[in-house]
């Protein structure tokens, strides 16, 4: 058996880490309990104010949890008002979209909605069948390619093209963002519409798509009605 030197000498070998420490505290929360008078006396360095109280610096982190669940509320309410107008904005699309009686004027419809009504910067249409229909939206170049590259296993492709899909979807470089949304209408392949942004983060991959899924059902049944 050890004698009671060893035993102090042991416990006194121990080397204190904060590791230790805090396991101490976890195991013996009511220690500042026995000992308030440590509590009140405690000092902190801080960046801001040389030195708080513990007390302190409790009531500094409150007001800053608060301070970031007000910003991220802010932030919500932000984002609710911005979905609130984008709905109103696509709600009246579809009145407008449903009205047209001609595919000239369903083009015509979609482009001013893009450009002008959501501040994008171009709307273009690839259609899988030829069509009669003339009009500056439509896509002459051949883009099956950029259907098997890019939509084959998605509805919608967000992000950058290369500079040769550039060329043929929009007939130049574009130095911004792009969504190709792919159109089918009764299992059948219509085509993509391919919208741009000058912004490069404007197209985002992980965009909410139930507002643009509507879209794409609804724009994609009117081309099968006007042009097919």
């Amino acid at each position: 058996m050890q004698s009671n030197d060893q035993n102090l000498m042991s416990t006194d070998d121990i080397k204190l880490t904060d590791e230790l420490i805090v396991s101490y505290l976890q195991q013996h929360p009511e220690f500042f309990n026995r000992q308030a008078e440590l509590v009140s006396s405690l000092r902190l360095p801080d960046h801001q104010r040389g030195t708080i109280s513990l007390v302190e610096r409790q009531l500094s982190q409150q007001r800053q949890k608060i301070h970031n669940l007000e910003e991220e509320i802010t932030q919500l309410m932000v984002i609710a008002n911005q979905n609130e107008q984008l709905f109103a904005l696509y709600s009246d699309l579809y009145l407008r979209l449903l009205d047209c009686t001609a595919a000239t004027e369903l083009l015509d419809c979609l482009h001013q909605a893009t450009t002008q009504l959501l501040s994008l910067d171009s709307l273009k249409l690839w259609l899988v069948k030829p069509t009669d229909v003339q009009h500056s939206s439509l896509i002459i170049n051949d883009c099956r390619e950029i259907i098997e590259n890019r939509l084959s296993k998605e509805q919608y492709y967000f992000g950058r093209l290369q500079q040769s899909e550039q060329e043929l979807i929009f007939s130049q470089p574009t130095s911004g963002s792009v969504v190709l949304v792919r159109l089918t209408h009764l299992e059948e392949d219509l085509g993509f519409l391919a919208i741009s942004s000058q912004d490069a983060e404007h197209f985002d991959p992980r965009m909410d798509t139930l507002l643009l899924g509507q879209f794409k059902k609804l724009v994609a049944k009117l081309l099968y009605q006007q042009l097919y």
